[in-house]
């Protein structure tokens, strides 16, 4: 049943003789129309036509001001992990001006940036995605503009040794590709931290998952390039002991796991680079649909 309480404010109902429900608004402020039409009052032959037009939400240059989640005090103590399967998605199609949370508005994200390095939501599809700093070309890397998507720590989003999925959309072009370009991660792959990550790594545009213990990296690479100025789903998925990259719905790379292996860190998830600080394998390029799922 069409709810009329969902009509914008300062929309005009009129109700037909015929039962017709019709709202209006202004669509150079709302861009809203609705329209529920039963042309006729037979049980059996009763039809219905409903046509919405929703407004794209605003794009636009993000800030943590414009952002709007409230400050998450770090967690202290022991590093846990999940205790019963989580999903996380973001499709960042909420605008500049609405929290940037996953689609149940949890997890909180926030735009951190150095040297006047910002990010932008960008029309893609019927939604918006992140658009990420061009790529640096200055002689000192340390003034390079940086920016990225951070979130706070949850050690619920630590998998352990569950099986979990992760992955996103991005968009490329060999323009954008440097020695690292991370995509999505949590931990760090180096001083016994533990680490999942998916990165487009070289000049070649090989995008690539990774999972790190405490003492060894594990890498699915393929020899496929990404970085060709579309659009590509990226999916990493660790079963029991192994760890696969899916491109575009297709297997692509593989590599064996240890089934103990443990992730588990305090660090919180991250989009678009390790951090927003000096050598932080920066993303340059679009990305859309990132996701987190622990089984």
């Amino acid at each position: 049943m069409f709810d009329s309480r969902r009509f914008p404010r300062g929309a005009r109902r009129r109700v037909t003789p015929l039962g017709a429900l019709v709202a209006t608004a202004a669509l150079g402020s709302g861009l809203f129309a609705a329209q529920l039409v039963q042309p006729s009052t037979t049980p059996s032959r009763i039809s219905s036509q409903y046509v919405a037009l929703q407004p794209r939400p605003s794009g636009g240059v993000l800030t943590s001001t414009n952002l709007g989640f409230a400050a998450v005090p770090p967690a202290g103590g022991r590093v846990g992990v999940a205790k019963s399967p989580v999903t996380v998605r973001y499709t960042f199609d909420g605008g500049v001006n609405q929290p940037l949370t996953d689609t149940h508005g949890a997890y909180a994200l926030r735009a951190l940036g150095q040297n006047g390095g910002t990010l932008s939501l960008v029309p893609q599809g019927n939604g918006l995605a992140v658009q990420y700093p061009t790529r640096c070309t200055l002689a000192r890397e340390r003034q390079c503009p940086r920016a990225i998507l951070e979130g706070f720590r949850d050690d619920a989003l630590n998998p352990g040794t569950r099986p979990m999925r992760y992955g996103a959309s991005i968009m490329m072009t060999h323009r954008d590709l440097a020695d690292g370009a991370n995509v999505f991660q949590k931990g760090y792959s180096v001083g016994g931290v533990s680490q999942f990550k998916l990165q487009v790594d070289h000049r070649q545009g090989h995008p690539s998952c990774v999972i790190a213990g405490r003492t060894q990296i594990y890498r699915a690479e393929p020899l496929i390039d990404v970085a060709d100025g579309r659009w590509h789903n990226l999916m990493c998925a660790r079963t029991r002991d192994r760890l696969t990259l899916i491109v575009d719905g297709q297997e692509r790379a593989w590599v064996r796991l240890p089934a103990n292996l443990s992730i588990a860190n305090a660090e919180p998830l991250r989009v678009g680079g390790k951090g927003a600080g000096r050598g932080n394998d920066q993303f340059s390029g679009q990305i859309d649909n990132v996701f987190l799922t622990i089984a």
